[in-house]
């Protein structure tokens, strides 16, 4: 197996796979706590998101209402698994990160259990990580 790529930040070497990693424990702790205002802090003010439902939202305020919306209604109670497939960087500054996520609802158009997939880009704010894109797939039959 390949060694992970290591970033360098101002303090510290970092490897791709632990930053994505962050990254992605932030959006499942957002998802799992239906905490609209958290999902969306960890997304870059002009980002760009794809839903499952080929929605898009273009920056972080409609990522945080988006995902608010959802979580006070159709995936109420739910909880998102996210896990990293993988993580490569682009430069010392760009992260490319796939992932999935299973998600399990108690209710609505998606009650039980389903998988995603999403390619996110990751990039350097400061010390901090944000994701500049999304576009999440449903796993048809899942």
């Amino acid at each position: 197996m390949a060694a992970t790529p290591t970033i360098t930040t101002s303090s510290t070497a970092t490897t791709t796979e632990e930053i994505a990693r962050r990254v992605l424990s932030r959006l499942e702790s957002a998802w799992n706590d239906g905490d609209g205002a958290a999902f969306g802090s960890a997304y870059a003010e002009n980002a760009a998101f794809v839903t499952i439902r080929g929605e898009h939202f273009d920056g972080r305020a409609e990522i945080t209402a988006g995902h608010a919306g959802i979580f006070a209604s159709i995936y109420a109670g739910s909880t998102n698994r996210m896990d990293l497939i993988a993580a490569r960087p682009i430069t010392q500054d760009v992260i490319v990160m796939n992932s999935t996520g299973t998600l399990t609802a108690p209710h609505g158009p998606l009650q039980g259990t389903h998988a995603a997939m999403s390619t996110s880009v990751l990039v350097r704010a400061g010390d901090d990580w944000l994701i500049a894109a999304t576009h999440n797939t449903l796993i048809q039959g899942s």
